[in-house]
């Protein structure tokens, strides 16, 4: 059991490194992103913005160039002041080119009187601005027609080049605030993932520790595992899980233990039985008589024992084979009455019936006849001299109830959670006594588990015990087929 569980040990202790890559990935991966994001955008919008002046302020000073109809040096000088302020004010340069590529100006007086020719002028003739931006040398280039004041003809181009030093020196600082900041948060995110790790793993290997007992000494107490609360949730279903198997390990060696016992017992007496005929000549034919009698009943006593064996089996493996068909459940249970009622006048035990209106239901009939049986022979075994037991019949609308009542000797109450579980018995020498094997009341719950039902006890020493029985009156399998149908 402990070798079954190991794998989800491993995977609790694994939460270490989880733990401390999770808390890592969810501090950092967001902020390099909202970081990127943030940066991206501020970026474009302080270029865009940085280009929208540029382009406004130089299609004003293309205008007053043009003012005249023509580009000429005398139209280019009479902006010259502007024109050097502007280029001033944005560290730049500013290039005028007439229709015939000839540049009439140039803020740096490097080219001018020379003809320019470039692949950005031409397509600015042809109707096409250009903005060009190299970020390794820090600078933006604008292409500007300059439109005759009538026509709207290109007459030249003016070229705006200008530095973008100081934008881009403020985006640098901004990006080394932001990496400093996500630096910060990484060191506290690996300092929170280590922490949590640890807190995580602290727990888990208390609780390693006490699987460890638990396995060195499976009878000790489970001590409590203190952690968060998931691990003591754990901790908790795993103690339950662990006191259910111990339990169930007991009525498994007690039932073994007791089995054997039974099945031995009577092989042990038909022997001695056998073994006194054979040793002794001319016995009376009363004395064979009766001890074939005795033999007779040791023979069922073990069949029985046999058959509950058989029965448990049966149900595991065909637990989905059900035969479901209409049954008549008045004629049914006066049936099992009428087969029990022998053994009932042996023990002195008045069986009755009551039936409150006619019952038919969907059932197993076979199943369901040994789920009642079982309980109505052990409401007979278990009774005192001269008591009854009393079987209803009812229904409603949806279910059909069954209820089992006697005057017997009751069950204990630290008993009636158990009754169910196999190999269960609460006096072990009374039902020794009675034949039981402790199979027929789970037996019983399975198949009643098996029609959808449920079952439920009511029990006090020495006062009787009611079983109560509910089930579907139409199995919910059929239900859906019928519903389909309908639908069809």
């Amino acid at each position: 059991m402990i070798k079954k569980l190991k794998p989800v040990f491993d995977f609790f202790r694994s939460l270490r490194l989880h733990a401390f890559l999770y808390t890592l990935i969810i501090a950092t991966v967001p902020c390099w992103i909202l970081t990127v994001v943030l940066l991206s955008s501020f970026d474009q919008r302080s270029y865009n913005e940085r280009v929208a002046i540029l382009e406004s302020y130089g299609a004003k000073l293309a205008n007053q160039i043009a003012s005249g109809g023509q580009v000429t040096a005398d139209s280019i000088q009479s902006v010259n002041a502007e024109i050097t302020a502007f280029a001033d004010l944005y560290e730049g340069r500013v290039v005028v080119v007439n229709e015939y590529l000839k540049v009439l100006y140039d803020s740096y007086g490097l080219e001018g009187g020379k003809t320019l020719i470039s692949e950005e002028t031409i397509r600015t003739f042809r109707g096409t601005n250009s903005t060009y931006r190299n970020k390794g040398r820090h600078y933006v280039e604008l292409t500007l027609p300059v439109n005759h004041p009538g026509t709207h003809a290109i007459i030249g181009v003016m070229i705006l080049s200008f530095s973008m030093m100081d934008h881009d020196q403020v985006y640098a600082r901004m990006q080394n605030i932001a990496s400093m900041i996500i630096w910060v948060i990484s060191l506290f995110a690996i300092l929170l993932g280590i922490g949590y790790a640890v807190l995580v793993t602290l727990p888990i290997n208390r609780l390693t520790r006490t699987i460890n007992q638990m396995r060195e000494n499976p009878g000790d107490p489970v001590p409590r595992t203190r952690g968060y609360s998931e691990l003591e949730h754990t901790a908790e279903a795993f103690q339950a899980f662990l006191e259910r198997m111990r339990v169930l390990e007991g009525s498994r060696q007690e039932f073994v233990s007791n089995v054997s016992h039974e099945l031995k017992t009577p092989m042990t007496s038909m022997k001695v039985l056998a073994d006194s005929l054979l040793a002794e000549e001319n016995v009376p034919n009363e004395m064979y008589r009766e001890f074939l009698q005795d033999i007779n009943n040791e023979i069922e006593r073990e069949n029985n024992i046999i058959n509950d064996l058989l029965s448990l089996v049966r149900l595991d493996r065909t637990s989905a084979e059900m035969n479901i068909s209409q049954v008549n459940l008045n004629e049914m249970v006066e049936q099992i009455l009428k087969r029990l009622n022998p053994i009932a006048m042996r023990n002195h035990v008045e069986l009755i019936f009551e039936s409150f209106r006619p019952v038919t239901a969907q059932i197993d009939e076979v199943k369901l006849t040994l789920a009642l049986s079982n309980l109505i022979e052990n409401a007979i075994k278990y009774n005192v001299p001269d008591g009854w037991v009393r079987v209803s019949l009812n229904a409603d609308t949806r279910f059909f109830f069954v209820k089992v009542a006697d005057c017997g000797i009751g069950i204990p109450e630290e008993s009636q959670e158990q009754i169910f579980e196999r190999f269960y018995r609460v006096d072990k020498a009374r039902s020794r006594g009675t034949g039981g094997s402790g199979l027929g009341l789970s037996i019983t719950k399975n198949i009643i588990t098996m029609h959808h039902g449920e079952i439920r006890v009511y029990s006090k020493e020495n006062e009787g015990t009611t079983f109560t029985v509910r089930i579907p009156l139409v199995q919910p399998a059929r239900v859906a087929a019928a519903e389909g149908g309908e639908h069809a």
